[in-house]
């Protein structure tokens, strides 16, 4: 039967009529597919980047925004892992563009103000966090950042609120407890500082930090043998630190505890060649026990280092 160009035309709209609803179902299986394949490696460079492992997580991060390019988690977590990188610049435009697509995302503002913090921006850092809060007002991370942020700018009492509001929001914040201490010797309120320190230890007793500056309000308070024994609880926790050596020595001296003091000095100047505050502290030690020869040469040392550092 031979049949009219208007029923073949009839005829072929037909044919399409069937075939666009399946070339729709088609497509949508597959951004689907891409999708799926997306949040996968954004499970996956999470994983790798909570293993240290950031170039293999940022790599799975852009992967998947190749795939899903609208996924703002997968570039403010890439943000966080070019943070850990210091790659300061390519945090903040992944969070950028991470709250850009999805505005109500807090952990993108909280990293991009890290990364802010990070270039010395502290009023733009300031700002993040509190849009952070506004979003979250339960991001204890948020408030704990924007109060060191404070301290940094002078704002005490701001710091040791936004502290106080952390610790409130979550008690077992060790790192709250820590800043708040800060905020507090800052202050002057040294009894205050030690018992937030105190604190921050006994939620994490591994934290050679925390003995360290607990070591230096003891110091403050005239309480030298704390002071020591902090600073040799820190030597304990990281045989490394030369302040630890050079601030244990200086609690020494104070004991008049000379030959002690000079081989912590000594010891923080092997650990540390450019400590100038070492060797001047070794030297005057060294003078008042009548060497006189080993004081000079310490005392120009230090000079001579404080020179170069302010070139």
């Amino acid at each position: 039967m031979i049949r009219s160009p208007a029923i073949l035309k009839k005829e072929n709209m037909k044919h399409h009529v069937r075939f666009l609803p399946l070339m729709a179902i088609v497509l949508a299986l597959a951004a689907a597919s891409c999708s799926d394949k997306a949040v996968d490696l954004l499970t996956r460079a999470n994983a790798k980047k909570a293993k240290g492992d950031l170039d293999g997580a940022i790599a799975d991060y852009t992967k998947a925004i190749r795939l899903k390019p609208n996924l703002a988690e997968a570039y403010s977590n890439r943000g966080a892992a070019e943070l850990d990188k210091h790659d300061w610049d390519g945090a903040i435009a992944d969070c950028t563009k991470a709250t850009e697509l999805k505005p109500e995302l807090a952990a993108a503002y909280n990293n991009r103000g890290l990364a802010k913090k990070g270039k010395g921006d502290w009023d733009g850092a300031i700002e993040d966090w509190t849009k952070a809060i506004q979003l979250k007002p339960d991001l204890a991370l948020a408030y704990n950042n924007r109060g060191l942020a404070k301290k940094a700018k002078g704002d005490l009492d701001g710091a040791i609120a936004d502290s106080t509001k952390a610790i409130q929001l979550k008690p077992d914040d060790d790192v709250a407890y820590y800043s708040r201490g800060l905020a507090k010797k800052a202050k002057g309120d040294l009894n205050g500082a030690i018992a937030d320190y105190s604190k921050s230890i006994k939620l994490k007793p591994d934290d050679a930090v925390a003995y360290s500056s607990r070591g230096l309000a003891k110091k403050a308070k005239g309480d030298l043998d704390g002071a020591i024994a902090d600073y040799t609880k820190t030597i304990e926790l990281k045989p490394d630190d030369a302040l630890a050596y050079n601030n244990r020595g200086v609690a020494k001296q104070a004991k008049r505890d000379l030959d002690g003091a000079i081989a912590d000095w000594t010891k923080a100047i092997e650990l540390r060649p450019d400590l100038a505050e070492a060797y001047n502290n070794r030297g005057l030690a060294k003078k008042a026990k009548g060497d006189l020869a080993g004081a000079g040469a310490d005392r120009d040392k230090a000079a001579q280092l404080k020179s170069e550092s302010s070139r």
